[in-house]
This record gives C-alpha cells, structure tokens and sequence, in this order.
C-alpha cells in the first residue's frame, strides 16, 4: 500500500466525516437538554446524570477497545462502533420513561471509546512531523458537531420533537458503518514513522502485553495520565450546561444563542488546528514544544473564561467578543498531548495508549456534568462553570510543565527503539 497516495486523504476525510456525524449526535444532548427536561419533568442534578451514565460506561469500555484495536483490524472495528452508535441512538429515542431513557442515553457510551484505534490508524497514515495539524483538523468536529447539533436542535426540535431528531442521527451512524466497512483499510503498525517508513510490512509487530506494560514505566505517561484526568472536566462542564447557562442566567432566546454561539464554536474548531499547527513547528524546534503550546494555552483560556463570565449581563457585545477570543486558546492542548501519547509509545500499542489516558479523563471527568448540576441547584450554573474549569484548568498547567521537563527523554528513547528495529528489518531483508 502507498501511504503517501491519495488514499491516505481520502481515509482521513471518511474518518472526518464519521467522526463530525457522530460527535453531533453525542452532543445533540445539550441544545435538547430542555426540551428533554420538559418531557420527563426532571431538575439539573437528573439531567446531568443522563451524561454521566453514557461517560462512564465509555470510561470502562476504553480499555477494552484500545487492546482490540490493537490486536485486530481497526477498520473493522470501527464499522462496528459506527453500527453501535446508530442502534443505541435509537434506543434514546424510543424510550418512553425517565429510567428507560437514562439507560438508553448510558449504551451511547459504547462506540464513544472506540477512538483511539481511529487516531491509532491515522497515525500509520501520517508522520510525527504532521500529526498535530492532522489531529487537530480531525478535532474540528467535535466544534463543528456541536454547531451542527445545536442548529439541528434550535430549527428542528420544536416542529418535529427530539426524538425524530436522534432517529436522524442514529440512521446516519448504521449508514456510515456500510461505508466504513468497505471503503477503509487498515495498515501496516508504525509505516509512517521515519525509522521504519518503506520496511514496515503488515503484521511485523504485534500487540505485547509486556510493551503495553511498559507504558507505564514512563514518567511523560503518568503526567498526561494525570493531565487528561484533570483536563477533561471543563470540557464535560461546557459542552454539556453551556447552552442552558446562556439560556437561563443571562436570558438567551434560542435564536439568539444560535447567534452567539455559532462564531464562537467555529473559532473554537479553528483553535483545535491552530494549537496542532503551532505544537507542530515548536515541536520542530524542541521535543517539549507540543506541551509548551498546551500549557500556554490552557492557562490563558482560565484567565480569559473568568474574565468572560464575569461580564455585566446586559454587556452581550463584550461578552461575545471576549467567548469567541476564549475559545480560540481553549483546545490548543487537545490534539498536542495527543501527539504527545503517540511521540513516546510504540505503534503496537498506540490504540492501548490513548485508550488507558481517555479511560483515564472519563473516569474523573464523567462526574463533571453532574457535579455541576449539584453546584448550579444549591448556587447558579456561572459558579458551577467557572469554579470547575479553573480548577482544573490550573491544576493541568502544571502538571503539564512537569511533562515538558520530561518528555525528551522519554521521545529519544522511542526513536532509538525504532532504529533498532530499522536495523533489524534492513538486515533481515539483506539475509533474504
């Protein structure tokens, strides 16, 4: 297989496409979250239960995907998380009571923790040097499925209910695993890595529950370990009660949220590849340059946000201005520790790497709506956001100016080891 044929595009423009679709039906949850609260006569701290249910049986399921994509062909897999999303979606939207739903919305939790094979086959489509700018392109969707969700949600929900819509996107994630499954290949484990590039053959190196293992013998490992542990919360906290905080505590109509926050989600899904372009060229310059770029980022989204929330509620020109400048720094960390995972772990096991940090992230994070939820009923929803993600915030910084001290090391040991093995498979070929 040419990896540097056009078909490389052409996989990362299904996966795209896949992943766009599906992040809009994960978070097609927010901007119902009222019509759905009406429905079932439910306050916040039930509401916020509905996400935590779905975040944590894909917190428990990561490990499991991770060492099957591992072991297995991703593209497979990856039909099958697709065919999974579109059965459990329309679980969601046959369920005729509380519990019926709350169970439904928890088996959508099922495909969400199939991504790190998704990002584990990109990264044998395209090299360290590149990798940020293509993860964070890949990451767009997540922002641009939230806008796509939120239209959906504001045009759609009143004529035709919430539950036609997860009918809709529940028939698109069936449709995507037909085009999944016969379109998308896999390929060799570490093909696109400059030591290996052209000797890679299929098969070559396997899943090794030692090597698994010896992630964890990696102090970079363990700092983003703890980063994704911490750095996940806000984003659970926003993605989830941002659209009610507007609706309710500062007295957005639906149109008007719909206008306030469609420049601010597209300059946020610009964030996701401008903070993998700049992790990308400072990482040229120096191995700590992705988490540099992380920790910059981060710490400026936390003084931008309190400002932000802060703003006099009848001030809606500023606060605009200062939610769409927030959202620009606020994803610059995401597709570089990303890369980060993948810069200090073996290609074999690169789907069990990310799958042990995002098995991490949800863990603690999968409480974070509904912590939330306690927090806006017994204060307000600003409080609850705000006191959440600086918290976290902060924390991540710092954690993330240890990993920085410690990742070269822990890159210069990987790239010895793919030496070696370009030595061996050069002399193995010479002997043939």
């Amino acid at each position: 297989m040419q990896l540097h044929s056009r078909y490389r595009w052409f996989v990362l423009f299904v996966f795209f496409g896949f992943m766009l679709l599906h992040q809009s039906d994960r978070l097609l949850i927010a901007p119902l979250t009222t019509p759905i609260m009406e429905t079932f006569k439910i306050n916040e701290a039930q509401m916020g239960a509905v996400v935590t249910g779905a975040l944590l049986v894909s917190a428990i399921l990561y490990p499991i995907w991770g060492v099957l994509n591992d072991r297995l062909s991703r593209s497979r897999l990856l039909a099958l998380a697709s065919a999974i999303w579109g059965s459990t979606t329309w679980l969601s939207a046959i369920a005729p009571t509380f519990p019926t739903f709350i169970a439904a919305r928890a088996t959508t939790g099922i495909d969400d923790s199939s991504y790190p094979g998704l990002y584990s086959l990109i990264s044998d489509y395209f090299g360290p040097q590149v990798r940020g700018k293509i993860y964070g392109f890949l990451q767009l969707t997540q922002p641009l499925g939230y806008m796509i969700g939120l239209i959906a949600a504001t045009f759609l929900s009143n004529s035709f209910g919430w539950r036609t819509i997860f009918y809709v996107t529940g028939s698109l994630g069936l449709l995507l695993a037909v085009v999944i499954l016969f379109v998308v290949r896999d390929a060799p484990r570490g093909a696109s890595e400059p030591e290996l590039e052209g000797l890679v053959q299929a098969g070559v190196y396997k899943f090794d529950f030692r090597i698994a293992l010896d992630l964890f013998r990696k102090r970079t490992m363990w700092l983003v370990f703890l980063q994704g542990f911490i750095g996940v919360f806000p984003w659970n906290v926003i993605t989830f009660w941002f659209f009610r905080y507007l609706e309710v505590e500062r007295g957005f109509a639906d149109s008007e949220i719909l206008i306030t926050l469609g420049p601010a989600v597209l300059v946020l899904a610009a964030g996701y590849f401008v903070g993998g372009m700049l992790g990308d060229s400072l990482f040229r310059r120096t191995p700590r340059g992705r988490l540099l770029i992380s920790m910059a980022g981060v710490l400026i989204g936390a003084i931008l946000l309190t400002v932000t929330l802060n703003i006099p509620l009848g001030n809606r020109p500023l606060f605009m201005v200062m939610m769409i400048l927030t959202a620009l720094f606020i994803p610059f960390a995401s597709a570089n520790v990303l890369s980060t995972v993948y810069d200090i772990t073996l290609p074999e096991v690169r789907s069990t790497a990310l799958a042990v940090e995002q098995f991490i992230e949800s863990v603690g994070s999968a409480f974070a709506p509904w912590l939330a939820g306690l927090i806006a009923v017994q204060a307000s929803l600003q409080i609850a956001i705000l006191s959440i993600c600086l918290i976290a915030w902060l924390l991540g910084s710092i954690v993330l100016a240890f990993a920085a001290v410690w990742v070269p090391r822990d890159i210069a040991t990987l790239r010895s080891q793919l030496e070696q093995r370009a030595q061996e498979l050069r002399s193995g070929t010479a002997a043939d």
